[in-house]
């Protein structure tokens, strides 16, 4: 069953990183294996969550619950440009919730959703740890963007719209 979800070279990976641990302690390459499998595929689907347990030896379960604990695993297709705004009670006290509402607005899509042009997803994400430079978004689980006002939300989007389509 597993050669059917994941290549020979994804496995060669799996291993790679299993050995990085005591064979006792092969568990806990979980998220190494998972971010493999967003990298190869673009998300973590149910089926790939199956194939990393059998692997591992896991419970299904066990790495779901590591898959839907952190924002960075996709649970489905996302844009090219995921945005996770950060919607924490200090940073919803600085306007994190506006700017949300902000880009709902402007891509025309509610947070979760992709814009149809698939450039955009929207997400809403716990703790970025910035609070101070509220509002917080995180482009693509690697670029931290703060004091986000309207302004520079607008300018976000359109500079990340102008630099092509994902085709």
């Amino acid at each position: 069953m597993i050669s059917e979800i994941v290549t020979q070279e994804t496995l060669a990976r799996f291993a790679k990183e299993v050995a990085k641990y005591p064979d006792d302690q092969k568990q806990s390459a979980v998220m190494a294996c998972l971010a493999i499998v967003q990298q190869e595929a673009g998300f973590v689907s149910a089926e790939s969550e199956k194939v990393i347990a059998d692997y591992l030896g896991m419970a299904p379960i066990a790495v779901h619950e590591v898959t839907t604990f952190y924002n960075m695993y996709n649970q489905h297709a996302c844009g090219k440009y995921k945005l996770n705004v950060c919607t924490n009670l200090p940073c919803q006290l600085r306007d994190g919730g506006r700017a949300l509402q902000h880009l709902e607005e402007k891509l025309g899509i509610s947070m979760g959703e992709t814009t149809p042009d698939g450039l955009f997803t929207l997400q809403q994400c716990e703790c970025l740890g910035a609070c101070a430079d509220s509002p917080v978004l995180l482009v693509n689980d690697r670029t931290m963007c703060s004091f986000m006002s309207n302004d520079k939300l607008d300018q976000l989007v359109d500079g990340l719209r102008a630099a092509g389509d994902p085709q």
